[in-house]
């Protein structure tokens, strides 16, 4: 099948067009890493008060002010004015955006994400030659802490509002204090979520990453959540003793890191209790492989690429799965540890599908 591509001229300027997005990508982290974004939120200002506000530059304040105006991030009270006499805001509307990290549509964190992957590339092409792999303790904090920043908007709201009601049996066993295991907790966004929509459950979370777990112990503590919900250090293939304990054990958004999908699927079979619930979120990708592909494929080729197929690649042996991982990838791997059968739930979300596991 022959698919019809743009020309060379057409590919060079798409290819510009994304090396400009790149440059504001860049400029992005910038306002978020300085609080300048924070700063402005609600208080316009020159580059001298920016700076004076924020402990930083004013040169650099007033370049970066500038870009984002061009940028059309910010607005300029008066273009003709003198540089340093230029006043700059934050439109109301972009705050969502740029600044309120609970908010559905706090977007900021992929720019944070994007240049601690992207700074990588050096390293990647080293592995890429050998065949090896670079795992997240590799990656550095900031690639951890923007991941779990991007999800954590979804995490505080639809999970526990819109995902779980719409579980019925989910809904009633968590509002009676049921338990649940978090597979692949990260910073613990997602236990405390649940934790904080149904206040009598008790949630565990379990991650093989230990700054991981210490910095979801901090977070749970500051959410007043801490006596309900606890953070373990530990491959959830060792948890024999926690057989057939939990209403409800979910994994989200990590099926595709790991090395042995089959296995923990195995073992998180073996945790939930009879009548209880496997619930797996993963990324939104088409069902097929196509190309040119979706822009939700384009994204998730970009994770995949500098981030998930690395970090999966890093044990071997691996599945090396990928970001891209595919419903009928999760099927195979779902029956190969055990299960019945895997529901698809009409869930509307731009970026998450919602899988629920049958034991029987």
């Amino acid at each position: 099948m022959t698919t019809s591509l743009p020309g060379p001229e057409a590919l060079s300027e798409r290819l510009v067009a994304s090396v400009t997005g790149t440059f504001e990508v860049a400029a992005v982290e910038l306002g978020r890493r300085l609080g300048w974004y924070r700063a402005l939120d609600g208080a316009p200002a020159t580059a001298a008060r920016l700076a004076e506000r924020t402990g930083t530059d004013p040169r650099y304040a007033r370049e970066w002010l500038e870009q984002q105006a061009v940028a059309g991030y910010l607005t300029v009270d008066d273009p003709a004015a003198a540089p340093e006499q230029r006043c700059y805001t934050l439109p109301p509307g972009y705050r969502a955006v740029l600044v309120d990290e609970l908010d559905p549509l706090y977007t900021a964190p992929l720019a944070w994400a994007a240049m601690a992957f992207v700074r990588n590339v050096p390293r990647l092409a080293e592995v890429y030659r050998e065949g090896s792999g670079l795992g997240w303790a590799e990656m550095g904090p900031d690639a951890r802490e923007a991941q779990a920043a991007a999800n954590r908007p979804f995490f505080a709201g639809p999970l526990g509002a819109e995902v779980l009601p719409a579980l019925p049996d989910v809904h009633a066993a968590l509002q009676g204090g049921g338990r649940v295991a978090d597979v692949g907790c990260g910073l613990g966004w997602s236990s405390i979520g649940i934790a904080t929509a149904y206040p009598a459950a008790r949630v565990d979370g379990f991650d093989v990453d230990a700054p991981s777990v210490e910095r979801a112990r901090a977070a749970a503590a500051d959410a007043g959540v801490a006596d309900r919900v606890s953070f373990t250090v530990a491959d959830v293939a060792g948890l024999r003793d926690r057989a057939g304990g939990y209403d409800l054990v979910t994994a989200f958004e990590c099926v595709h890191d790991l090395a042995d999908p089959v296995g923990v699927l195995s073992a998180v079979r073996g945790l939930v209790a009879p009548g209880g619930t496997v619930l797996v979120a993963d990324e939104r990708v088409a069902e097929a492989f196509t190309a040119p592909g979706s822009d939700v494929d384009r994204l998730m080729y970009g994770y995949s690429l500098t981030c998930c197929l690395p970090d999966g690649l890093s044990t071997r042996p691996s599945a090396g799965t990928g970001t891209v991982m595919r419903p009928d990838t999760l099927a195979r791997y779902a029956r190969d540890a055990g299960f019945a059968g895997v529901d698809v739930l009409p869930v509307d979300h731009d970026f998450f599908r919602f899988y629920r596991l049958r034991p029987e």
